[in-house]
């Protein structure tokens, strides 16, 4: 938990628009272990660190994608969007036929390319946010 952790306060802060939202409310940089302790959390490692994590819920048919966090040294070389399909191959080998998140607008360039698609405008504790769905290919 303390590498994830890490890997999730560094992550957050990285993105400019949200740091200063963040430092206000610390609370909101606090990773719960609920996923991790429930098998539901995928961790990205290079050497013996980690890199970066996925986690997801099932909410009815569907996956909701919980987090998606690299660490901002290893961003830009395809560790998310390796994290996304090894999401989208747990769905589809559960039988789940969408995955789902809300995604920050500076998110939805990536998540466009790795399949998503826009949905509706959602009002998140920070500001507006975007629901997206993807099809699990069968």
């Amino acid at each position: 938990m303390p590498a994830l952790r890490e890997v999730f306060r560094r992550s957050s802060l990285s993105n400019e628009h949200d740091r200063v939202n963040l430092l206000a409310h610390p609370e909101a940089l606090e990773l719960s272990d609920l996923a991790v302790t429930q098998g539901r959390t995928r961790a990205a490692v290079a050497g013996d660190h980690i890199i970066g994590f996925a986690s997801w819920a099932l909410c009815g048919d569907t996956f909701e994608l919980e987090d998606l966090f690299v660490d901002p040294d290893s961003m830009r070389q395809g560790v998310a969007r390796a994290l996304v399909q090894d999401v989208v191959a747990r769905a589809r080998d559960d039988g789940i036929r969408q995955v789902e998140v809300t995604a920050n607008p500076h998110a939805l360039g990536f998540y466009t390319k790795v399949g998503f698609v826009v949905g509706h405008e959602v009002e998140t504790t920070f500001g507006p946010g975007f629901r997206m769905r993807l099809t699990v290919p069968s």
